[in-house]
């Protein structure tokens, strides 16, 4: 009795240390990596396209656009 209880308690931590090992990786996944902008300026001056630049870094374009800061406009407005 003592061994099976000792053998199924042995069964359900290591189960839930599993679980959570697991569940964890996604949280380093590399989809959700901030994107260097340092990166990006230096590809950005070199010419390269945002679509260039997520490619090299293996990351999204609309991570790499979010690093040129928001659009203002040119000129006078209406």
């Amino acid at each position: 009795m003592q061994i099976s209880f000792r053998l199924s308690t042995g069964c359900i931590l290591g189960s839930l240390l599993l679980a959570l090992v697991l569940g964890g990786c996604s949280t380093f996944s590399p989809s959700d990596a901030p994107v260097d902008c340092d990166a990006v300026k230096n590809q950005e001056q070199a010419g390269l396209t945002d679509a260039k630049i997520a490619s090299n870094l293996g990351t999204t374009i609309d991570k790499v656009a979010a690093c040129h800061g928001p659009k203002t406009a040119v000129g006078p407005q209406d």
